[in-house]
């Protein structure tokens, strides 16, 4: 393992232009204008499986996106990695936002990478992580030095549901048998403070849509005489949160994991400077559930966010008018033991409830999942912690993360394995935002760490 670091070095600007390539292709899953580069980037991700020294690459065939499989079987006797990632990116609206073109990666240099970081969407979320992947199956399959078998399985749906995915895992258990998990989708702490994620958040994702006159109506004439449906759904919405912040929704926190107060206090020995964190955001304080920290919130506490709204008339100039209709999309982030097809019927009873006279509530339900905890005294996490030591030179920290991986629930269900998350990205990446971005080191020193999982991995199962 000691010739990775000079493998990397002399395959440096390869790795890079090879990622700017990929980069390039606008594979978003949420728009079905993109259908062709979505399954453009399945053919070159199956060209790079092949490349980096996969036995066996398909393209799998879904009800949706296509799922890449590849597999490198040394020997039936040894442990079985399955690598996930996806290749499907966020829209990359709003595109004014952006400092250069989303889909035209540019590398420059920033205040936490000052060695050069790769702009483009998709940068971190989840191409480039997913290709540290690729590149480490490179590196051990060219230098002899792949100690087990390896799967992977690389999908085009993760930021739309996964919906083929849960499709296709319960359909392929014998295909996808391994013996742990390993994802790269999410971050650490900081480049000097290494950490492992050892929690996810479940997912519940709804659309409202209210409704109130059969037509738009003059605000003139109507005003003040009928409900307007945008003034209905935003005091439904703020109504769903109380005064501390407390989500309102009868039953919701009936099932949330508490944590102790020793298991909170070790949550807090990761280092965090709240004044930092409010500088990166441009905000003068934070906000959230009473009696929880800022870490706590985005964690371990469940939460309610718009993430739109929209109706009426928002063109240029005026044009005075009661909207038909109102639209919202809401996303609730849950913690384990809370059932995200619960929640959603929770909220949907709920919220509609809550409306008034006048309007009709109509809520859709998206897609969701559950949450998920990887215990630290698994096999795989002690690979992965000792990985970390390796080329970081420290223990990482176990870190709870805010974020949703719904399918990781399902590969316990139907896999029977356990999921390891080894991110390399940062908190200001900004992923799903505009200016989304990787380091370069970050990149490159995820492909240094990951060989050094499967090696200590095969170790720790022998014995």
């Amino acid at each position: 393992m000691n010739t990775i670091k000079s493998y990397i070095d002399a395959n440096k600007n390869r790795f890079l232009s090879e990622l700017v390539e990929l980069l390039k292709i606008p594979s978003i899953s949420a728009d079905s204008a993109y259908k062709e580069d979505v399954l453009k980037t399945a053919e070159a991700i199956k060209e790079s499986l092949h490349k980096a020294g996969c036995d066996h690459v398909e393209i799998c065939e879904t009800p949706g996106y296509p799922i890449v499989f590849g597999e490198k079987i040394i020997d039936e006797n040894l442990p079985t990695v399955l690598v996930y990632g996806h290749y499907d990116v966020q829209p990359p609206d709003p595109l004014d936002l952006w400092d250069s073109p989303p889909f035209e990666p540019v590398i420059k240099p920033t205040d936490i990478h000052p060695e050069g970081a790769i702009f483009a969407r998709g940068s971190c979320d989840d191409k480039g992580q997913m290709y540290m992947h690729v590149k480490a199956m490179e590196y051990m399959t060219e230098t002899g030095q792949l100690p087990c078998n390896v799967k992977f399985m690389i999908e085009g749906e993760e930021e739309v549901g996964s919906e083929s995915l849960a499709w296709f895992v319960p359909r392929n258990k014998e295909k996808l048998a391994n013996d742990v998990i390993l994802i790269s989708d999410t971050g650490m702490i900081a480049n000097d403070i290494p950490s492992i994620t050892t929690g996810l958040r479940g997912l519940s994702y709804v659309e409202v849509e209210v409704t109130g006159p059969n037509r738009d109506l003059h605000s003139g004439l109507y005003g003040g005489a009928v409900a307007n449906p945008i003034n209905v759904l935003t005091k439904m919405i703020a109504s769903l949160h109380d005064e501390n912040n407390h989500i309102t929704i009868p039953g919701f926190y009936d099932k949330v994991e508490v944590l102790s107060k020793e298991e909170r206090a070790e949550m807090a020995k990761a280092p965090f400077s709240l004044e930092a964190y409010k500088d990166a955001l441009d905000i003068e304080a934070v906000y959230g559930e009473e009696g929880y920290t800022t870490n706590e919130r985005n964690s371990i506490r469940p939460t309610l966010d718009v993430n739109g709204i929209w109706g009426g008339y928002i063109g240029e100039g005026a044009k005075t008018v009661i909207a038909s209709k109102a639209y919202a999309k809401i996303s609730m982030r849950l913690v384990p033991n809370q059932d995200w097809e619960e929640i959603t019927q929770l909220f949907q009873t709920h919220f509609e409830s809550i409306a008034p006279k006048g309007v009709r509530v109509k809520v859709n339900p998206h897609h969701g999942g559950q949450g998920y905890v990887t215990p630290i005294d698994s096999i795989g996490y002690q690979a992965a912690s000792k990985a970390y030591e390796e080329t970081f030179g420290k223990v990482p920290i176990p870190q709870r993360s805010g974020g949703s991986i719904p399918i990781v629930s399902l590969f316990e269900q139907e896999l029977e394995s356990k999921t390891i998350l080894m991110g390399f990205g940062l908190n200001s990446d900004a992923i799903h935002s505009p200016n989304e971005h990787f380091g370069v080191w970050n990149y490159l020193k995820g492909i240094e760490t990951i060989p050094w999982f499967y090696k200590h991995f095969t170790e720790l199962k022998s014995k």
